[in-house]
């Protein structure tokens, strides 16, 4: 395809993804503390408003650092769209957690299974039946609040950036290494995009080994912040974070949108 034959006019992606972030990342603030216990707790955002107008505008700067990346730029739009939808949760969080966006939760006024079994004994009545739980990666039909397991892994993956301080180079390489996912079903230039990734993840071990000479497991660290991030659902980060304000959002619709548009 064309991108393979000439894709390697941009060889590195290094200059591409520097030039695209360029905002200096504020200093760290104390890491948020949860609690292990009553993980299935359904909660919800203390003030949904800022915060999905705080996502919306991270998702808006993220797509325009993807588009201002030459190399993605030769990939076809199918190509563009596909590596886009599988990596947009992700790179929001990365972008999230760049620009320090703190999370405050409360616990929803929902009655937890426990509570709906004590009460319909009391009142005589059968108790509900359990549903089943949707599998990873389906969509959750109706209304769906996040757990307190889920919110905890998303605030743990914050405050896990903030401890390392990462600098504003290392969150290019980080998205970088996110966003050229070979593995994904369907791609057509996977050595191309492998290539990408490859070069995003030297580039990160190039610089720490530059700036950080006194920490040799600085590197490891970083790929572990890449771990937690595959811990977490795109469904729940999308039920956070938009169907408070827009409701029942279709989130391919709107990055095909978004990623056709000049944003």
């Amino acid at each position: 395809c064309r991108c393979c034959a000439e894709g390697r006019r941009h060889s590195s992606i290094l200059y591409s993804i520097l030039r695209s972030e360029q905002r200096a990342l504020p200093p760290p603030g104390p890491a948020p503390r949860g609690c292990p216990c009553g993980s299935r707790r359904r909660v919800a955002l203390r003030s949904p408003q800022v915060a999905c107008k705080a996502a919306s505008a991270v998702l808006v700067k993220t797509l325009r650092f993807v588009q201002n990346v030459p190399c993605f730029q030769e990939l076809p739009l199918e190509e563009q769209l596909l590596l886009v939808r599988s990596c947009w949760a992700p790179l929001l969080l990365l972008g999230l957690a760049q620009d320090r966006v703190h999370l405050e939760t409360v616990e929803s006024a929902e009655p937890s299974m426990l509570q709906r079994i004590l009460t319909a004994r009391q009142q005589g009545e059968r108790a509900p039946a359990l549903a089943p739980a949707p599998a990873p990666g389906r969509p959750h039909h109706g209304p769906h609040l996040p757990s307190a397991g889920e919110i905890q892994a998303i605030k743990g993956f914050l405050a896990k950036c903030w401890s390392l301080d990462i600098s504003t180079k290392e969150y290019a390489y980080l998205k970088g290494t996110v966003l050229f996912n070979p593995d994904l079903p369907g791609l057509q230039c996977t050595q191309y995009i492998e290539g990408l990734q490859r070069e995003a993840q030297q580039a990160l071990n190039e610089h720490v080994r530059l700036i950080h000479r006194g920490d040799e497991a600085r590197f490891a660290k970083l790929n572990v912040v890449l771990s937690l991030l595959r811990s977490i659902n795109a469904n729940v980060v999308a039920e956070l974070f938009f169907r408070p304000i827009i409701g029942a959002v279709n989130m391919d619709d709107m990055l095909l949108e978004m990623l056709c548009a000049k944003l």
